[in-house]
């Protein structure tokens, strides 16, 4: 681990890490050996472990070896790996007409790292009146730190939306190790915004050359957006060979601000120079 950490950043650069070894490299980060998902979970419920942390370190290990936290406040940590996953390919995405319709006409545009910490404190606030007010979903202050520090050493990514008076209305955030996109939550507080956000991760996704984008749990909303299911076994295969590839790497400045009306054309995205 130590290999991995220098002036308190995660070193995925280094040069003694090839393409071969990476994988090996980011499962061997933490203090845990998680347990094979197909082994301890043959009747894929889901559930692979319960317990250690949400070290940097911990979470990188965890997601290279495809699981996931997923627990309630003041619960113990539990790590996910489901059957099947659900996942979307970027260069198969398709945005709907209406979507399109509507990026024409707004003057929104979307950034790239701008406001990590807004997007994923308005994720975690609740989403119906099912929940008390004050209580938030399961993206807990537990969590929220957790991916803030994943965000600090360049794991952890936020697409933000923004209208044309410079508000926040809607975003997404997760994490990119290598050719995979691991999403978490999205937000709105404008009709449609998660949409454009989700429409340019894709987009940003298919030019970054990131294969595949892990939406872990299909569900009604995420399969009209053209997510599928992969067979859990299926999924860690591909796994491995996406994590060991090494695209563009998304920072804070690395690409401009996007005008939803230009997602439509070709690369949308502008690298900053």
């Amino acid at each position: 681990m130590n290999d991995f950490v220098k002036n308190n950043r995660i070193d995925i650069d280094a040069m003694s890490i090839t393409p071969e070894n990476f994988s090996q490299y980011l499962r061997s980060l933490g203090r845990y050996d998680f347990p094979n998902p197909t082994v301890v979970d043959p009747d894929g419920i889901g559930i692979i472990a319960v317990g250690g942390d949400l070290a940097s370190e911990t979470l990188i290990s965890a997601y290279a070896q495809g699981l996931f936290p997923w627990f309630n406040q003041e619960e113990p940590i539990a790590w996910w790996c489901p059957e099947p996953r659900c996942v979307i390919v970027p260069t198969d995405y398709l945005a709907s007409k209406s979507l399109r319709r509507q990026s024409k006409k707004e003057r929104w545009h979307l950034t790239l790292n701008r406001a990590f910490d807004e997007v994923i404190y308005a994720c975690s606030l609740p989403r119906s009146d099912d929940l008390p007010e004050g209580e938030h979903t399961w993206i807990h202050d537990e969590m929220i730190e957790a991916y803030t520090k994943l965000h600090a050493h360049g794991f952890a990514h936020s697409i933000e939306v923004w209208d044309d008076n410079g508000q926040l209305i809607g975003g997404l955030y997760g994490l990119k190790i290598g050719g995979i996109y691991f999403g978490e939550s999205m937000f709105h507080r404008a009709s449609n915004a998660s949409k454009l956000a989700f429409w340019g991760l894709m987009r940003l996704c298919a030019q970054s050359k990131v294969g595949l984008v892990d939406c872990q749990l299909p569900n009604e909303h995420l399969m009209s957006l053209g997510a599928t299911t992969l067979p859990r076994t299926e999924f860690l295969m591909k796994l491995d060979t996406l994590i060991s590839s090494r695209p563009i790497r998304w920072q804070k400045d690395s690409h401009h601000s996007l005008a939803v009306s230009l997602l439509d054309t070709p690369k949308p995205w502008q690298l900053k120079i």
